[in-house]
């Protein structure tokens, strides 16, 4: 069982950045490759990044180069560091946990989820 606590979200304006980070409670950390997504209103949860115990990352064609997904094994903790943001990266963000493999970017495929945390990004 792992419980994930995302923090970080905020109001920001267009172009600045905001650091998000979700503690994993949990005495297998290694085990899980670690996610990050997001749901805007009305539209599908967006796979933004994952990383492995091995600090092996995978992005989403929508953030790559401006989002970096990063994990701290000592502290079970992953975070997701978001610069230039824009008004459209606007959504609640979500960590996640798999235990199904590396590089994993289906939302079903993963076992536990965090609560979420609300990015608003004005323009």
């Amino acid at each position: 069982q792992v419980q994930l606590v995302e923090s970080g979200g905020g109001l920001v304006q267009a172009g600045e950045s905001l650091r998000l980070s979700c503690a994993a409670s949990t005495r297998t950390f290694s085990v899980y490759s670690l996610g990050w997504f997001r749901q805007a209103p009305g539209e599908e949860r967006e796979f933004l990044a994952a990383i492995s115990w091995t600090q092996r990352s995978t992005y989403g064609n929508s953030v790559k180069g401006r989002f970096t997904i990063s994990r701290d094994n000592a502290k079970n903790t992953v975070y997701l560091q978001m610069n230039s943001l824009k008004p459209e990266d606007t959504a609640i963000y979500y960590c996640a946990a798999t235990s199904l493999g590396v590089g994993v970017t289906s939302y079903q495929r993963y076992n536990y989820w965090g609560q979420g945390t609300q990015v608003t990004v004005s323009s």
